[in-house]
């Protein structure tokens, strides 16, 4: 079996999970999971650590789920023009993402390892209680604990506006 086999049995159940969860629409699922499979194939030889290898398919696969909205995006529906706005907003939070890792790393492990699983492999709160072999109010407890740490973290560091949906609309580093 080949590096690019082992890897895709290891990942592709959560990766598909995690794609299907973010696109709401199984067909569509389907195409940007083979998608993800292609771009694999073709940048896995630029891969340096075998180590981060499921969170670099993850990484691919986000940004594999946002050019499929970006796309969607720029598509005019019925004479309807995308809105700019959305795109920014998307780049702003997307910016913003990459800011957040150095913060999670920061977490006490079992924080960490909870916000890595279910924030960014898309585990369910469910899947993380069985995989830690914890209950599952205590994963609950784990995610919810985590994200409020990563939050104080966050605002200690930054100014963050965000509209009402928790959508971030800029930030700034406090002095």
């Amino acid at each position: 079996m080949s590096a690019s086999e082992q890897l895709w049995g290891q990942v592709h159940n959560n990766l598909e999970q995690y794609i299907l969860r973010q696109v709401k629409d199984p067909v569509a699922a389907q195409d940007l999971l083979q998608d993800v499979f292609l771009k694999m194939q073709a940048k896995l030889p630029q891969l340096r650590e075998a180590e981060k290898a499921a969170p670099w398919l993850f990484r691919i696969a986000k940004n594999t789920i946002i050019d499929h909205y970006r796309q969607a995006a720029s598509q005019p529906v019925a004479g309807l023009v995308a809105d700019p706005a959305g795109t920014e907003q998307e780049d702003i939070t997307q910016e913003f993402a990459y800011c957040i890792r150095p913060f999670i790393d920061s977490l006490p492990e079992k924080y960490r390892e909870a916000l890595l699983l279910v924030e960014i492999q898309g585990l369910s709160q469910k899947e993380l209680a069985e995989r830690l072999g914890i209950s599952y109010s205590g994963a609950k407890s784990r995610v919810q604990r985590g994200r409020e740490m990563l939050k104080e973290a966050l605002l200690e560091c930054c100014h963050i506006q965000a509209d009402r949906y928790g959508n971030i609309l800029g930030y700034e580093k406090r002095e």
